[in-house]
C-alpha cells in the first residue's frame, strides 16, 4: 500500500538569507521526521522530500507562510517505502547549475505551456499556428535513456551546464519551429528556455511542471518509457508508480 507521499517543487527568487534559511528548514523537517533534498541559492529553491502525508503537508503549509513561497505548488507522487535515506538542506551557488550568471529566471520567466496543450499540439503534429513542434530534452543522457518523448531532440549532454554550447551547435536545427523544452519537474527546462529566447529563438516555451505535471495531468501519450528521478524509486511510469529500485543520488 502506496503511503508514503513524495513531493517536488521548486521556485526561482531571491534568497540572500539562504544560509539562515538553511537551519530553519533543516530544524522543521527533522522535526516532522522527514526526509529527502532541499537546495539554497541566492537565486530560490528546489526540494524533494518524502514522508506521512500530514508530516509533508505540514512542512510545505509552513513553508507557504514565506511570502516568497506562498505560491509554491508540489507535484505530488506515492510510493510504499521511504525513497530517501537522509534529510539534507543544502545551500548552494545554483539550485541547478548551468553557469551561465546572466541567465536569472527570477527576472522573468520564460513562457510556458501547459501539459494538455503540448499533448494537444503533439496530437496535431503542429502548434495552434500552424508551426512544426520539437521537443528538446534538457536532461543528462542516462535519464533520457530511462524514457523520453517520442522524437524528442537529444544532445547527449552529461550535465547541464553543457546546454548551452550544445545549443549553439544546434541553433539552426530549430529556427522556425515552435519548441518545446523539458526535463523532470521544470526547473532545467526554465532555464533552458530563457536562454534559447537570448539566443534568438522565437518559438520557445517550457513544458509547465515538467514530465511528472504531464504524467499527472495527461495520460502519458507520446511519452515513451519512465521518467528517471534522483532516489531509490529509480523512476516513475506514466501513472507516476515506481518502476525499480535504486541507491539515492542527489539531485
Amino acid at each position: 500500500m502506496n503511503t508514503v507521499l513524495n513531493i517536488s517543487t521548486y521556485k526561482f527568487v531571491p534568497l540572500p538569507d539562504a544560509p539562515a534559511l538553511r537551519e530553519l528548514l533543516l530544524g522543521r523537517a527533522q522535526a516532522l521526521q522527514l526526509k529527502g533534498t532541499i537546495l539554497l541559492a541566492e537565486e530560490g529553491i528546489n526540494m524533494f522530500l518524502a514522508g506521512p502525508a500530514d508530516d509533508v503537508r505540514s512542512f510545505v503549509a509552513q513553508l507557504q507562510q514565506d511570502a516568497r513561497f506562498a505560491d509554491i505548488n508540489p507535484k505530488e507522487s506515492w510510493s510504499d517505502s521511504q525513497p530517501f535515506k537522509k534529510m539534507l538542506v543544502k545551500v548552494k551557488g545554483e539550485i541547478i547549475r548551468m553557469n551561465h550568471p546572466t541567465i536569472k529566471p527570477a527576472d522573468g520567466r520564460a513562457p510556458s505551456v501547459a501539459p494538455a496543450t503540448v499533448k494537444r499540439w503533439l496530437d496535431q503534429g503542429h502548434d495552434d499556428a500552424g508551426r512544426p513542434v520539437v521537443t528538446l530534452d534538457t536532461r543528462n543522457d542516462f535519464e533520457v535513456d530511462e524514457g523520453t518523448f517520442d522524437g524528442a531532440i537529444d544532445w547527449r549532454i552529461t550535465k547541464f551546464t553543457e546546454f548551452p554550447d550544445a545549443l549553439r551547435s544546434h541553433l539552426d536545427d530549430l529556427k522556425d519551429k515552435t519548441v518545446v523544452s523539458f526535463c523532470t519537474g521544470g526547473i532545467r527546462c526554465e532555464k533552458a528556455a530563457i536562454l534559447m529566447r537570448e539566443e534568438g529563438l522565437e518559438h520557445v516555451y517550457q513544458l509547465e511542471g515538467g514530465i511528472l505535471k504531464y504524467f499527472e495531468e495527461t495520460d502519458g501519450s507520446h511519452y515513451q518509457g519512465g521518467c528517471f528521478v534522483f532516489d531509490e524509486r529509480r523512476a516513475l511510469s506514466a501513472d507516476l508508480q515506481a518502476t525499480g529500485l535504486q541507491h539515492s543520488t542527489e539531485a
